[in-house]
This record gives structure tokens, C-alpha cells and sequence, in this order.
């Protein structure tokens, strides 16, 4: 019999900035995380200083109805944890039996959040050419570096993954299929870049992710299906809150669907283990043909 291993599928709720500055709303997502069936909770960190120049710190929100400042810059201040609420937002989902991660945007959140020790770091597609702060990831820090490769070049995708291959590090990379914007159309998705990432780099790199931004969870299903063992999706509470992520987030219903599909699919990834399986001897005995 042909053997083929099929790894589970490990969901990924990406909190992110949905929790509107709220430290309690926050750990209120995590708890709807985890009774949704999720292993991972995620969030975000920004030194917004740092990674926005002044003109764009300064510069009105690009979707006014959306902002929670006056500028740019506030509104993100508005929606930042420092790392003290972050080593708090980690305690407690470890304390629910899940995984705390966070994606990092800038050099200085990224120490911050390696001083957290978490199990993995999230690089997020924005700033995966930031050199600087991925050698803090790689240098700095012993746990996993996941990183997506939406709005990214072919030619961007061989630097990251020999970024990490000159110090014999891309072992710990797990990189994903995604296409940026919130949300995106399923001609958009386009599914088949997971088998073409999984060709070209799984020999090199840990996994294949898939990280999604698209309506509805049937496409999630699919990208596992296609070899991407990491599934994400940004998750919200109410999907019309304000903020930009959460047109493009799960609320719990669709979340736990998400898990219930995701681990039905897992259990039918398998082979026949004889020609005839005990449920179908039955139908065999009453329906096969036979000759009179």
C-alpha cells in the first residue's frame, strides 16, 4: 500500500487588533477561540514610532469610520498592547491549553516579544523583507518563525528561506500561501500557490501554512487538503465592529465549523486498509451482483 503521512491541521485564530484596545475583550476572544476548537491564539504587536514614518503617523485614517484616533498614528496607539498585557493575554491562554502567539511589524516589537519566549513568532506579509528584524527572529530567539508571503515576489520568497538557510535556520520556518486584502475574492486566492510553494520549499523550510482572507471556510478546507498544515483566519466577535480586520474574520459559529470541517476532513485523508471495509461487507452481502 502506498503510504502518504497526513499531518493534523492546526487552526490559527488571529486575533489580532480585533479586541479594540480592550485587554478583557481580548481574553474574552481567546476564550471563544478556544471553545471553538482552535490550538492557537494570535495577536499583533507594533512600535508604531518605529515602523510609520511621521508623515503617515500623523496622516488621517484611510477609512475614517474605521479609526479610533485622529491620525493614523493614534489609531494604532489606540489599538496596541504593550508586552506586560501581552505576557498577560499569554499566561492566560496557556492557562486554557492553547498556544499564544504574536505577529511582530517592526525590530523593537520583536524583541520585545522574543523576551515572551513564545512557541512561535508570526512574521506578518507586510514586512517580511524587514532583514533587520528577521534577524532578531533568527539569531535572538530558538522557537518557530512563521512567516507570510502575500504580496511577495518569487525572487523575495528565495531570500527569505536563504536568510535563514546561511545560519542552518530555515528548519524552523513555516511559510504560507496568502493573498493580502480584507477581504479577498476567491479568484483571488488562488489555491494552487500552496502546491507550488510546498514543490519548491519543503525539503528547506518546517511546514506549509495557509492563511486566509476570504468569506466562508469552505476554501480552508481545500488548502488543507492541497498540503497546507497551518490554517489561519482573523476572528472576531461581531463581523460588523468597527475596524478593517473584521469583514474579513470568523465569528465563533464559523470558527467552530471551521474546526468540526477541518478535523472530518483529517479523519478521511486515509487509504482503504483492505478492499472491503467492515461497514461495506454488508452492502456488499445484500447489493453486489452475482451471476444466477
Amino acid at each position: 500500500m502506498l503510504k502518504h503521512k497526513i499531518a493534523k491541521p492546526i487552526i490559527i485564530a488571529e486575533i489580532g487588533c480585533n479586541h479594540k484596545g480592550e485587554i478583557q475583550l481580548a481574553k474574552e476572544l481567546i476564550k471563544e477561540a478556544v471553545d471553538s476548537g482552535v490550538e492557537v491564539v494570535k495577536f499583533q504587536k507594533r512600535n508604531n514610532k518605529e515602523l510609520l514614518t511621521l508623515e503617515q503617523y500623523n496622516a488621517p485614517h484611510p477609512n475614517p469610520m474605521h479609526s479610533y484616533g485622529d491620525s493614523y498614528g493614534a489609531h494604532r496607539e489606540f489599538l496596541e498592547f504593550d508586552v506586560v498585557q501581552h505576557k498577560a493575554l499569554k499566561e492566560y491562554a496557556e492557562s486554557l491549553g492553547v498556544i499564544y502567539s504574536t505577529s511582530v511589524w517592526d525590530t523593537t516589537s520583536a524583541k520585545e516579544i522574543v523576551s515572551l519566549d513564545p512557541v512561535f513568532i508570526k512574521v506578518p506579509s507586510a514586512c517580511n523583507n524587514h532583514f533587520e528584524m528577521l534577524k532578531v527572529l533568527r539569531d535572538h530567539y530558538k522557537g518557530d518563525v512563521h512567516i507570510s508571503f502575500g504580496m511577495t515576489t518569487k525572487e523575495e520568497e528565495e531570500q527569505i528561506v536563504s536568510f535563514f538557510e546561511k545560519t542552518n535556520q530555515s528548519q524552523r520556518l513555516i511559510i504560507y500561501s496568502c493573498t493580502s486584502g480584507y477581504p479577498v475574492p476567491f479568484e483571488d486566492v488562488c489555491m494552487l500557490e500552496i502546491i507550488r510553494i510546498k514543490e519548491k520549499f519543503e525539503d528547506r523550510v518546517k511546514d506549509i501554512g495557509f492563511s486566509g482572507h476570504h468569506l466562508g471556510i469552505a476554501i480552508d478546507v481545500a488548502a488543507y487538503t492541497l498540503g497546507a498544515t497551518w490554517i489561519e483566519r482573523h476572528f472576531t466577535l461581531d463581523r460588523t465592529w468597527k475596524g478593517t480586520d473584521h469583514s474579513a474574520s470568523l465569528e465563533p459559529t464559523g470558527l467552530r465549523k471551521l474546526a468540526r470541517d477541518l478535523k472530518a476532513t483529517y479523519k478521511s485523508l486515509t487509504y482503504k486498509h483492505s478492499d472491503i471495509l467492515l461497514i461495506e461487507q454488508l452492502q456488499r452481502d445484500k447489493l453486489k451482483f452475482r451471476e444466477k
